[in-house]
């Protein structure tokens, strides 16, 4: 015999029967006048804080001056021997207290020294434990960890303000996408040997100042200072209000380097990421887009083209001093 079909047919709702369970139950109080209310929201804020991101009311750290970015570690015998010999600012170094001696950390403890860097003796699964927190899991340590002092950005104006006080004309380089620190380090050392006041960098989605571009910098990055910008468009803007000229690298600039009338006055030089080049907009607020003749094809490495420019404009600043 055949099963029945189960027709269910259409059904009628509550009737409103079930309105008044869906109503807040009286008597709850607000969550801010919840005695535990204050508490929570004091510790989600110190944890945001730690992480990085945005501030009360939305403020992003970024935004004050003198921004700090979090401490860095800096792992392995090599390494940390570089660092200190470029003289990166250090907080600590941690030697495992199980350590076998040899010229490496007999080194680096005496840099460390000199430098006015305190010296922790701690177990190895302490340097473990601090690497892992330091999303570095698993680093291979080799029993000597530095721990970086927190980088102090400086403020875009700041630049500007020491680029007044020079007996030379202004001269600062900003880095419109440069995300590979090795380039940024690089740039810096670049800059300073040719007598640039600073460096602006976006706040996101660009290289910022860590161990490895203090390594690649070769300690120029002590003396250099480092701005960061919250919006490039209006610092540029900001920067040719008092006087500077920009100028920006792209290899279909609509005049070529050699000769560059602008590089005499006070200038603002504008490098961009390789192959990608300058964006849209901070090309549409330079004054002039200069590109660097060269005989192949390939386009520059971003730190390249960066020293190339900063060479010709400090070369025709001197023939014309």
């Amino acid at each position: 015999m055949p099963a029945k079909k189960n027709k269910k047919g259409p059904t009628k709702g509550s009737g409103g029967k079930n309105r008044r369970s869906l109503e807040a139950k009286s008597g709850t109080l607000p969550a801010e006048q919840r005695h535990w209310y204050e508490g929570k929201q004091k510790a989600k804020a110190a944890k945001r804080q730690a992480a990085g991101g945005p501030g009360p009311k939305g403020q992003d750290r970024g935004e004050q001056r003198g921004r700090k970015v979090n401490s860095d570690l800096l792992v392995g015998r090599n390494p940390v021997v570089e660092a200190l010999r470029a003289h990166v600012p250090a907080k600590r170094l941690f030697l495992a207290n199980s350590l076998d001696s040899d010229d490496r950390v007999n080194e680096a403890a005496r840099l460390a020294g000199d430098l006015g860097v305190e010296v922790s003796e701690v177990t190895r699964n302490e340097l473990d434990r601090r690497c892992d927190s330091n999303g570095q899991p698993g680093a291979a340590h080799q029993g000597i960890v530095l721990q970086v002092r927190p980088y102090e950005y400086a403020a875009p104006e700041d630049l500007l303000d020491r680029a007044k006080a020079a007996d030379e004309p202004g001269l600062i380089v900003v880095l419109d996408g440069i995300t590979d620190p090795h380039n940024l380090g690089a740039i810096a050392r670049s800059a300073a040997a040719f007598g640039a006041h600073g460096i602006v960098i976006p706040e996101r989605r660009t290289a910022g100042v860590n161990t490895t571009a203090w390594k690649t910098s070769a300690g120029t990055l002590a003396r250099l200072p480092v701005a960061q910008a919250t919006n490039l468009n209006r610092t540029l803007e900001a920067y040719k209000k008092e006087g500077l000229f920009t100028v920006g690298l792209d290899a279909d600039g609509d005049t070529t380097l050699p000769g560059l009338h602008l590089a005499t006055g006070p200038l603002v030089v504008v490098v961009g990421a390789e192959g990608k080049g300058i964006s849209r907009l901070v090309r549409e607020n330079c004054d002039a887009v200069a590109s660097i003749p060269i005989t192949a094809a390939e386009s520059l490495n971003a730190s390249v083209a960066a020293g190339v420019t900063l060479y010709e404009i400090a070369r025709l600043r001197s023939e014309q001093g």
